[in-house]
């Protein structure tokens, strides 16, 4: 009796992923334990997803799929079939023109060493699509689930706070256009 799949054990050991990374489709072969995380680092090239503590506890790896922050270090690969995916490469506009978030950061020095910074910046882009006008309450649960080793939190607070005048001056500059 052959108990032999007529597909190859490598493929019985993989997964077809077919997702939106920053507004393009992408689409692999990723091993069944990969992890999001080992997907867009290894394999879309996504350097700025960080791998630090690799247990969903320091926020470096947040990215965000269909616009909710997600540990990329925890999260299977195959989980985002299906799913729009956003890393911090995708803020910028494609003329290098820096998003609000990266701006705020720019102006208030939500950042030291920049190890966190990535991370960072995908939770303030989610928390501002939920909630454009976050309290400073708001803004300390939502970052509290990135560790930074560095600023102390303050230049973040401010960061997010200014990021969110920054998106709230843009949208009614488009909304007189």
């Amino acid at each position: 009796m052959n108990l032999e799949s007529p597909e190859s054990s490598e493929q019985a050991f993989t997964h077809k992923v077919e997702f939106e990374l920053n507004g393009s489709p992408e689409r692999h072969r990723v091993p069944t334990s990969a992890t999001v995380l080992d997907l867009l680092r290894n394999s879309c090239g996504k350097q700025g997803v960080r791998a630090s503590c690799e247990r969903s506890v320091c926020g470096a790896c947040t990215v965000l799929v269909d616009d909710l922050p997600v540990a990329a270090c925890s999260t299977f690969a195959f989980d985002v079939d299906g799913t729009r995916v956003e890393t911090v490469e995708g803020l910028a506009a494609q003329d290098g023109t820096l998003s609000a978030q990266q701006q705020a950061f720019r102006e208030c020095g939500g950042f030291q060493c920049g190890f966190c910074t990535s991370g960072m910046l995908m939770l303030t882009t989610g928390l501002l699509r939920q909630n454009p006008q976050p309290d400073r309450d708001l803004i300390r649960e939502w970052i509290s689930s990135n560790t930074c080793r560095c600023t102390g939190y303050e230049m973040i607070l401010e960061s997010v706070e200014r990021a969110a005048e920054l998106a709230s001056d843009k949208q009614q500059d488009q909304d007189f256009e």
